[in-house]
């Protein structure tokens, strides 16, 4: 059977963080505030993941309360969010994820990530799609206050 799911994630942008999406640090002046590595790339495909399989999201799995997962790699929760797929005999098809940000530009850094996400996933780069828009300068991502991520997963779920 194949399911599908949705997850979204947004983090604002601070001073003095690392900004690491995909797994990949990118040269920024600020980066993603929150608990672990507030990559939201990741999140957002971990929650699509997660909803394949109706298994909540990473805010029950990876609490901000929890300090286990204070400056958390999120690769490293991405990696355990496919862990969960395949207890419940499902393996991931492909991803599809859109990042939305003002700045920076994210296509030199684009198949770094694809590659670091594959790997995680258990795919082959080419099951692993993302893309990168502005918001016209819309609103607070508009503002360059933050960053936010969409994806969709497919798994095909065992019978």
């Amino acid at each position: 059977m194949i399911k599908t799911g949705i997850g979204i994630d947004a983090h604002r942008l601070v001073k003095g963080r690392r900004l690491i999406l995909g797994g990949v640090p990118i040269e920024h002046a600020m980066g993603l505030e929150g608990h672990s590595d507030a990559d939201v790339l990741c999140h957002a495909l971990a929650d699509a993941l997660l909803g394949t399989i109706a298994d909540g999201d990473i805010g029950v799995h990876f609490p901000d309360t929890d300090p286990r997962w204070k400056d958390a790699n999120s690769l490293d929760l991405l990696a355990q969010v496919v862990e969960r797929l395949k207890t419940r005999r499902a393996r991931v098809v492909h991803v599809d994820a859109t990042v939305m940000a003002e700045a920076p530009k994210l296509a030199p850094y684009r198949q770094a990530m694809r590659e670091r996400l594959a790997r995680v996933l258990e795919v082959s780069v080419q099951d692993v799609s993302i893309k990168a828009t502005t918001v016209e300068g819309m609103g607070a991502l508009g503002r360059r206050e933050g960053i936010a991520a969409m994806a969709v997963a497919t798994v095909e779920v065992a019978d």
